[in-house]
């Protein structure tokens, strides 16, 4: 017989760790997203952090790996910020152009690394941490204390990030500069260096999220695996409302969508898996409809104003 207890502590314990790369490179897309950057490439600092992460692993451990995987995503997002705010080009273009160089280099040197037979790689992983007492907590218990340290880290991170934006001089920077650039140049405040040093900070979350994947959830490594979950985070941050902690609530929710496609699936229901596949896609889209219209957008977005 179905223990339901289980089933739904299973689900739960499936959403966080889901959940746990995509807020990552949400909450970095938030702060550059705030300073009215649109970086679409975040999707290939993923990837060049899962790369990272694992060459990392490989040669000396996880944690390592770890390191190795933000290092690899702030160099993606240095690439994107010369481009794009540096030479001013504009910035879908630029972060589209990134994630498909990203693509392709991350392949080439996988097969450098790896060779052909890169394709059965088995890495080392983080192992989970159990708080104790805590972890022994009915239901939420294994999905909220017994996750490897980057979901404690990505939850820490949440609330650390809404402290950066709204409760220090350099948040209150950054969001001017997202919201109106010239008065905030009149003010003293560098455009170019703010909004550069919100793409970095990005790029280190999308980084680590990437690296995330590899060697927390994964333990593998293959082209294109990110499979488009940066577009994903970008879509999470509007969901929610550019506000890390909405972001985070966010990945959660597309995480517990997802989850319960698994569940759905092996609970062996007589309806198409398509259906079970665009499940997660679907809520999320209909979180948007019912979000877009009542959220208000960085007023400089996208724009290349310094």
């Amino acid at each position: 017989m179905i223990d339901p207890m289980a089933v739904a502590a299973d689900v739960l314990v499936a959403a966080v760790g889901i959940a746990t790369p995509l807020a990552l490179a949400a909450t970095g897309e938030t702060i550059a997203e705030r300073s009215g950057v649109v970086n679409l490439g975040v999707e290939g600092a993923m990837l060049f952090g899962a790369l990272g992460g694992a060459i990392g692993a490989t040669a000396v451990g996880p944690v390592v790996g770890l390191g190795i995987g933000v290092l690899a995503g702030v160099l993606v997002a240095a690439l994107f910020a010369a481009v794009a705010i540096g030479a001013g080009a504009d910035q879908i273009i630029t972060g589209t152009a990134v994630t498909l160089v990203s693509v392709g280099l991350t392949g080439t040197i996988y097969r450098q690394f790896y060779g052909p037979a890169g394709v059965g790689l088995s890495l080392p992983t983080l192992s989970p941490l159990p708080l104790p007492i805590l972890s022994d907590t009915p239901l939420i218990g294994s999905a909220l204390f017994a996750q490897p340290v980057t979901t404690y880290a990505a939850a820490a991170l949440i609330p650390l990030t809404w402290y950066l934006l709204f409760r220090t001089r350099f948040g209150l920077a950054l969001r001017a500069v997202g919201e109106d650039p010239p008065a905030a140049r009149a003010a003293g405040v560098s455009v170019r260096m703010v909004r550069t040093w919100a793409v970095l900070l990005g790029g280190a979350c999308a980084g680590l999220a990437g690296a995330t994947l590899v060697l927390a959830q994964v333990g593998t490594f293959t082209e294109r695996m990110t499979a488009g979950r940066g577009f994903i985070a970008i879509a999470i941050v509007v969901l929610g409302r550019w506000n890390p902690v909405g972001a985070g609530l966010a990945a959660l929710l597309f995480g517990l969508a997802t989850a319960l496609q698994f569940a759905l699936q092996a609970a062996g229901l007589k309806v198409p898996y398509q259906f079970f596949l665009m499940f997660p896609y679907l809520l999320t889209l209909l979180a948007l409809a019912g979000a877009v219209g009542r959220v208000k957008a960085p007023a400089a977005l996208g724009r290349n104003e310094y």
